[in-house]
């Protein structure tokens, strides 16, 4: 039979160990301050020109760089267009250069005539000319004054044919320009839309990329927080992993002047709280832990007064 002092001992050490676990079990975690959901920044990149899609090169979840190239569409149909203009612009510059010449032939002969006139105005004053003269070499003068300004509207009307033709030339090589598409932003190609070989629209979606290396989350506070909440301030952002919790540090960027419904899956530190204000942090993710979607809890933490 075991003695009493080690009966005690032991009924001791066990009401320790209930009181111990009890405190444990009723201590909470720090309440977070918001909770959200992360997101990122997505790019939709669409087809600026229509034709059959002869290249198609992203691939969803690889990586794309700004400005590198992604698609090629059909451009043989935008090709014979330019050849078409082409030879329009070369039959218009020839037109103006034939209206310039009978424009330079006219000026001479108008100024030939021009003196003639003068001359026969003078000899009819002094009676030493016929009126049928005067009235000839005014008659001469004032036809070739009329073929001139003629030469002169059909070498203006050459030479803005030569203009249209010109924009037109601009305006199918902008086109071809175009049809070689190339992505505006680096990131991660989250979903593609399209195929090489297909036919697409002006303006028809290609494909989505993000750039995943840093991430939104979008939070929601109460209007009694939202006096604590300023941009540029530190949070704390904490995320399930397998492993467990993971904290990691972001910063506020944007908060809304507007109060709004409570969203139906987003939770509130105040529960009874029908207005909430959104605000978004920026969170960096080099390691890409964090995904699209990912539930997220926020603490937001006190800047430190300037000295």
């Amino acid at each position: 039979m075991m003695p009493r002092h080690r009966i005690l001992a032991s009924h001791r050490w066990l009401a320790l160990c209930a009181v111990v676990g009890l405190l444990t079990a009723c201590r909470k975690a720090p309440e977070p301050d918001a909770y959200g959901h992360l997101e990122a920044i997505e790019t939709i990149v669409a087809a600026q020109s229509s034709g059959v899609l002869e290249q198609f090169m992203p691939v969803e979840g690889a990586r794309i760089g700004a400005g590198m190239a992604s698609a090629v569409i059909d451009t043989s149909a935008l090709v014979l267009q330019l050849q078409q203009i082409a030879a329009q612009r070369s039959a218009s510059a020839a037109r103006v250069a034939e209206a310039g010449h009978q424009v330079e032939a006219l000026d001479a002969q108008a100024r030939v005539a021009e003196r003639s006139f003068a001359r026969a105005k003078r000899l009819f004053a002094e009676q030493a000319g016929t009126a049928q003269q005067l009235d000839q070499a005014e008659r001469d003068y004032r036809t070739l004054l009329a073929q001139r300004a003629g030469a002169r509207a059909q070498r203006e009307a050459a030479q803005r044919d030569a203009s249209s033709t010109d924009a037109r030339v601009a305006q199918v090589r902008d086109q071809i320009a175009k049809s070689h598409v190339a992505s505006p932003v680096g990131g991660t190609v989250l979903t593609t839309y399209v195929r090489a070989g297909e036919f697409v629209q002006t303006g028809q979606p290609l494909f989505k990329v993000a750039d995943l290396d840093t991430m939104e989350l979008r939070a929601y506070v109460t209007e009694a927080q939202l006096s604590a909440v300023k941009v540029g301030q530190p949070a704390r952002v904490s995320v399930d992993i397998p492993s467990g919790r993971r904290a990691m540090s972001g910063v506020v960027t944007w908060v809304s002047t507007q109060a709004e419904f409570t969203p139906t899956p987003i939770q509130t530190r105040d529960e009874r709280t029908n207005l909430v204000y959104a605000v978004k942090l920026r969170v960096p993710n080099r390691d890409g832990a964090l995904k699209i979607g990912m539930p997220a809890d926020v603490e937001l933490t006190k800047r430190t007064a300037s000295r």
